[in-house]
């Protein structure tokens, strides 16, 4: 059972991580996205490198995960947004990591599939199907792919945390922080183009601060600091539902304050998405006490 205090601290990685959304649409409506992540990146490493030890960790596992979670997750995320992928929408659908995880836990860490796992999985595939009936021109349907390959590479990410082992994770987050920062800004000056990347810095506007500001301090090292610390606390099974809130938490947030409003049929496959989630999370769980 959760203190109150540290439901609180669950509920305020929730909000943080949902509201975020918003700050990201802000932000990439002023600053080219795959440069934003680079700032992101480099706010959040320095200059917390210089006060916090280097984990116990390889190398190799270090710059999978920075690359992963950094440059290829968030360089998707933010650039999706940036082409017209609603935020709201695009937090939900990150969830599907927990699938990909899966996934990827069977493949490298020999781990089993279960059947609400796979059932959970086939319910969430279909509600993105109902969502991608809608985006059908090429315009709309790169970004929604782009957001589902993003949450592969949160699936990658979380496969090589697991590989890091029992480490401190705030230390391993701020440490990875430091990996995807040249890789961003070189992608944004071949892709993005000096003259865009200088417009943007020439013009940079306290909102942008801010959301890089947000994205590295709140978002990354206060939520992810906050979530290591509740799961070294508690058992995961108790933790890792909470990231259900998120995207409740996201679209909420992006209605309030962008006046988001997704279609029925967006709709119809998020509530499939989430159901599916749902199963997976609790599925084994309702299993193990019927069985009790």
């Amino acid at each position: 059972m959760l203190s109150l205090r540290d439901l609180f601290l669950a509920l305020l990685v929730v909000l943080v991580w949902g509201v975020n959304f918003v700050f990201i649409k802000w932000g990439v409506e002023e600053v080219p996205p795959l440069l934003l992540t680079g700032l992101r990146y480099l706010c959040a490493a320095l200059p917390a490198v210089f006060f916090i030890r280097r984990p116990q960790v390889r190398i190799g596992v270090l710059v999978v995960y920075g690359l992963a979670i950094g440059f290829a997750q968030f360089g998707l995320l933010f650039s999706a947004i940036k082409l017209g992928m609603p935020a709201g929408l695009a937090s939900l659908l990150m969830q599907v990591q927990a699938f990909f995880t899966i996934a990827l836990a069977m493949v490298f860490l020999g781990e089993k599939l279960n059947r609400f796992q796979a059932l959970g999985a086939l319910i969430a595939i279909a509600g993105i199907s109902v969502i991608a009936t809608e985006r059908f021109e090429i315009t709309a349907l790169v970004p929604l792919l782009m957001v589902i390959l993003a949450a592969f590479f949160w699936g990658v990410a979380n496969i090589a945390s697991k590989r890091a082992g029992q480490i401190d994770m705030l230390s391993f987050v701020v440490w990875s922080s430091l990996v995807p920062i040249v890789p961003l800004f070189a992608l944004s000056l071949v892709v993005e183009g000096p003259a865009a990347i200088g417009a943007a810095l020439g013009a940079i506007s306290p909102r942008t601060i801010s959301v890089v500001f947000f994205n590295a301090y709140m978002a990354t090292l206060l939520g992810f600091g906050l979530w290591s610390y509740l799961l070294k606390r508690y058992p995961a099974s108790l933790i890792a539902p909470f990231s259900l809130l998120v995207p409740v938490a996201g679209i909420a947030s992006t209605y309030v304050l962008l006046g988001e409003v997704i279609t029925a049929v967006e709709v119809i496959g998020s509530v499939l998405v989430f159901a599916g989630l749902m199963l997976n999370v609790f599925g084994p769980r309702l299993l193990t006490r019927r069985v009790a």
